[in-house]
């Protein structure tokens, strides 16, 4: 059952993923890249990843493709994984009680399947970025996730109004009225308790979706999914090529130790990476290089 549908989500996922490495590593290989000109332009490096269960059963995996160092990019993470077996106690408790799901602890079975991505930048004026999808499935629901938010250390107005138009412009021929729930979801979810205030400018992001309509709700995923790369690269093409300062790369690193409180503390999907046993190297991609603290 769902066995079509998961392929198709699955690869759908994976050739976001090709798409956005190549997009990438094209920006790498600009010859106009500002005051990282004369670097070397990165490369992702890609590793399979496994997961196994606690019989040490095959329990899936995919790949992670990190690149270090580059022109454009400090640190890029893109992975993507496709996951089954059974949930631990723990991870069938907060999936049962967080969604309701009938039936999870007597049939603790799932399937997921996604995209992360997570880009530090080495220029202080390009935005940090975060973009996700997913797909979840058990033998008594199945739903949706995701999206994309920005993280600038320095704000542009203009650069936010872009990410969201974008945004907007690819969720509306799904009905006008999502767009500005999931940008309500996003600042309700990117929000930083301790510190009392958001990480970063937003987005749009979903989370435990399921309308009852499959074909409309893996549209809608797409979307989000497809959205990305025209909401970010003008940004990053605009902004690569500014100088900076000391102070200006200070900023930089204050904003990645938030980044990584909230990834660390918060993070749903961080902690169901790690609770479901998968390689924690792939979970821990989005935590930047370097990052400070005042």
């Amino acid at each position: 059952m769902f066995d079509t549908e998961k392929t198709t989500a699955s690869a759908w996922f994976r050739q976001l993923r090709g798409d956005i490495v190549a997009a990438f590593e094209a920006l790498e290989d600009s010859h106009d890249t500002g005051p990282f000109s004369d670097a070397k332009p990165g490369r992702f490096e890609v590793k399979e990843t496994t997961r196994q269960s606690e019989d040490g059963s095959d329990a899936g995996g995919g790949l992670m493709s990190v690149m270090r160092g580059g022109r454009v990019f400090e640190k890029v993470g893109v992975n993507v994984s496709t996951v089954y077996g059974t949930l631990g106690e723990r991870a069938q408790q907060a999936m049962a009680a967080r969604k309701g799901i009938p039936g999870m602890i007597e049939d603790p079975r799932f399937w997921a399947s996604g995209i992360s991505l997570v880009a530090h930048m080495q220029n202080p004026h390009v935005p940090a970025v975060h973009m996700n999808t997913r797909m979840f499935w058990t033998p008594h629901a199945w739903w949706f996730g995701g999206g994309s938010d920005l993280n600038p250390c320095i704000e542009y107005d203009k650069d936010t109004a872009h990410f969201h138009a974008t945004q907007k412009a690819h969720l509306d021929p799904h009905g006008p009225g999502h767009y500005p729930r999931l940008k309500d979801w996003a600042d309700e979810y990117f929000y930083i308790p301790h510190r009392k205030r958001a990480r970063g400018v937003g987005g749009i992001f979903m989370d435990d979706y399921c309308s009852g309509a499959w074909r409309a709700d893996f549209a809608l995923t797409q979307d989000i999914g497809r959205a990305f790369l025209p909401a970010f690269l003008p940004l990053v093409e605009k902004r690569r090529v500014q100088g900076f300062s000391d102070a200006d790369k200070t900023a930089q690193l204050v904003h990645r130790g938030l980044y990584a409180e909230y990834n660390l503390v918060y993070d749903r999907g961080t902690k169901f990476g790690l609770e479901t046993g998968h390689d924690p190297d792939a979970v821990l991609m989005s935590l930047p290089p370097m990052a400070k603290w005042v």
